[in-house]
């Protein structure tokens, strides 16, 4: 097995598995860090509902005096189309102190932060106080249904008394009130994905057609894009503001607090300009359309459209209240039937923060950590089932400016080799000193 000299290295090496998802087939990518996992002498298992998309479950020992922490990442990534990459999207490249690549942030990056902090504490003896379990998933990116939620309807005895859990996306520099935060996520969005079906008389495409399918389905485009969801404050909303709120200038102070009024949220948004954009879906349910299914010839008419739709769901709240919402706005122009939903835990445990927060501020002493309500969804919802809080904690110094949600999923992929660097000794520090918690 060839030796990897750093962190970022064994991240530009994953990146060079192509595990698009779909297809996925993370076999590879997850057997060539077994093979490295196995040659440091941890004991590994492949565990698959699919032969070719397997999910790796390692083990360090611990002492056997606390509860087991769990370390989870996703191989697959999302697609690319290299003809819109300045750098091959599976080229791993590293370029002026810059790591290319799709999965770079999401999460091949982050899986090498992992992966080389266990072999770390493995290469230099370090027992903490219960067993690190780190597991590599197949599937995140397509709802986890050959990774995460099979793991955990049919091989839950592996978690067996875990209680937390490190996972995607958190540790990472936020910019708000003129201020930078390292975001720590503690609970995440519900996913709800959802066919809108829109009917309409069918005809000759010679025939002028009014108020059919194609007219409503206009409509309903147009409202989705113009008229927004109820503002709704979180407790985990609540607190990421309360406990910014007394870092940023004094006269910031009241604008920002006014966030968590709902009658002023929205107007506040709007003063924070791209800021506010970023942080609108802590505040409110969203609903974007992804697909659209229509027709089959150019001089049919069709009676019937199919829409997709991408929903994120507040914690705490219901489908049954969010579909009331979305239903207010559409006025009827479509019948709803809901294709998949995760309901996530209403309430997060922050037993953990604290020690996340000051390995963060050991660090990079101008850190200031504040939990995070993540807009997207990731596999802690099924670990949840589990009784398993998953604290999002992959952390990246990233320069101030970057755009790292927007950069996640986009064109050009990358992240800086000093930030992996930075995210795999924060990981091993939380390894050493699990004999404290």
């Amino acid at each position: 097995m060839l030796a990897i000299a750093s962190a970022a290295d064994l991240a530009a090496k994953l990146i060079r598995f192509d595990t698009t998802n779909p297809p996925g087939l993370e076999g590879a990518c997850v057997r060539f860090l077994a093979d490295l996992l196995e040659d440091a002498g941890l004991q590994c298992e492949l565990l698959s509902k699919d032969q070719d998309r397997p999910n790796l479950v390692a083990r360090l020992p611990g002492r056997g005096a606390a509860p087991p922490l769990l370390l989870y990442g996703h191989a697959d990534v999302v697609t690319a189309d290299p003809r819109r990459w300045r750098h091959p999207p599976f080229g791993g490249h590293v370029v002026d102190g810059w790591l290319w690549g799709r999965g770079a942030l999401d999460m091949k990056g982050a899986v090498a932060m992992m992966t080389s902090a266990v072999l770390r504490a493995k290469a230099e003896s370090v027992r903490p106080a219960g067993d690190i379990l780190l597991v590599i998933l197949s599937d995140e990116e397509a709802g986890g249904r050959f990774g995460a939620r099979f793991l955990v309807e049919e091989h839950a005895r592996l978690f067996d008394a875990v209680r937390f859990a490190i996972g995607e996306f958190g540790g990472v520099p936020i910019d708000l009130a003129g201020r930078r935060f390292y975001a720590v996520q503690v609970a995440e969005k519900q996913p709800c994905w959802m066919e809108a079906t829109v009917r309409g008389p069918a005809g000759h495409g010679a025939k002028p057609m009014r108020d059919g399918a194609m007219a409503k389905l206009a409509r309903i485009l147009r409202k989705l894009d113009r008229r927004r969801m109820p503002i709704h404050v979180t407790p985990v909303a609540r607190r990421m503001i309360e406990t910014a709120a007394p870092h940023v200038a004094r006269w910031k102070r009241p604008i920002l607090r006014a966030l968590l009024r709902p009658h002023l949220t929205d107007a506040i948004l709007r003063l924070l300009g791209g800021v506010g954009q970023e942080i609108e879906p802590l505040f409110r349910n969203t609903v974007n359309a992804t697909v659209v299914r229509g027709g089959e010839k150019p001089n049919v008419i069709p009676s019937e459209i199919i829409l997709g739709l991408d929903a994120r769901i507040l914690p705490g709240m219901d489908v049954e209240r969010f579909l009331t919402e979305l239903r207010a706005i559409l006025d009827g122009e479509a019948e709803l039937r809901v294709l998949l939903h995760d309901p996530a835990p209403p309430s997060p445990d922050y037993a953990l923060f604290d020690t996340l927060e000051g390995i963060l501020a050991e660090l990079d002493p101008e850190a200031i950590s504040i939990p995070l309500l993540l807009p997207g969804s990731t596999d802690a919802r099924f670990f949840s089932r589990l009784g398993i809080q998953t604290y999002g904690f992959t952390p990246m110094n990233l320069p101030s400016g970057f755009d790292f949600f927007s950069t996640i999923h986009g064109d050009d992929e990358r992240v800086p080799v000093k930030a992996v660097e930075f995210g795999a000794d924060a990981i091993f520090r939380l390894i050493e000193r699990y004999d404290s918690l």
